[in-house]
């Protein structure tokens, strides 16, 4: 049975990486006593992915592994098990069986991500939210990105969905595809250049609210959260 397991990662867990978040779970898993399953070979492992990674510092309530059981067990006794053997800053929030097969891994699967960045300590930028909307209604937003082949200019305005600004906090719906993914902070720093103001990265508290899979089309994308794929055991 495989099973999408939902999870916040708040607080001081925030620093963690990936790696070492990957590594968390394979503990929390022997110690809530999860029947997960092993592959076979000289050297088994536990049959376990993880979505999109999350960046050091960026804290989340909308992040994915799945994983494969060797027995059935409810969803209520999974989240239960989970959040029994959880250090503080991480909490289960849902765990949901889903189709079997590749095409539903929920790492190929990942399309897009919300974020929500506060400006607050920022310097104070007059009519802030309509700035906001005129740079997101560009035909283009031209940013340098960093390639294993070194710098290009490319076009982010493909990838970023959504851009609003309210009370001080940016929200944003960024692609997040491995074809297609872009960073909020180099949207940040095209919001900056295009402000002739220096919105100071290190200085902002960056959260991703959810992850999405994309039911549509690239051209008419239905963004659907990855939880929502899969349905509830009994």
């Amino acid at each position: 049975m495989k099973v999408r397991v939902k999870f916040s990662k708040n607080g001081s867990v925030k620093f963690l990486g990936h790696l070492d978040t990957m590594r968390y779970f394979q503990k929390a898993v022997r110690r809530a006593g999860i029947p997960i399953a092993f592959s076979s070979g000289f050297r088994p492992h536990m049959i376990i992915s993880f979505a999109a990674p999350l960046s050091v510092g960026v804290t989340s309530d909308g992040e994915y592994f799945d994983m494969e059981l060797s027995e059935k067990m409810a969803s209520r006794e999974l989240v239960e098990r989970f959040n029994g053997a959880m250090a503080p800053g991480f909490q289960v929030l849902s765990a949901r069986k889903v189709p079997e097969g590749k095409k539903y891994n929920a790492m190929s699967m990942t399309a897009a991500a919300d974020y929500e960045i506060s400006l607050k300590g920022q310097p104070k930028i007059e009519k802030l939210a309509e700035k906001a909307e005129h740079f997101y209604s560009q035909p283009a937003i031209w940013a340098e990105k960093e390639t294993k082949k070194g710098g290009k200019t490319v076009d982010l305005k493909p990838g970023i969905y959504q851009m609003t600004v309210k009370d001080s906090v940016c929200t944003m719906r960024l692609a997040a595809s491995s074809a297609n993914y872009v960073k909020p902070i180099m949207v940040l720093n095209a919001f900056s250049a295009y402000l002739g103001q220096n919105l100071d990265w290190d200085r902002c508290a960056v959260h991703r609210a959810e992850v999405y899979a994309n039911e549509g089309s690239t051209e008419k994308p239905r963004f659907v959260p990855l939880d929502r794929l899969g349905e509830n055991i009994e």
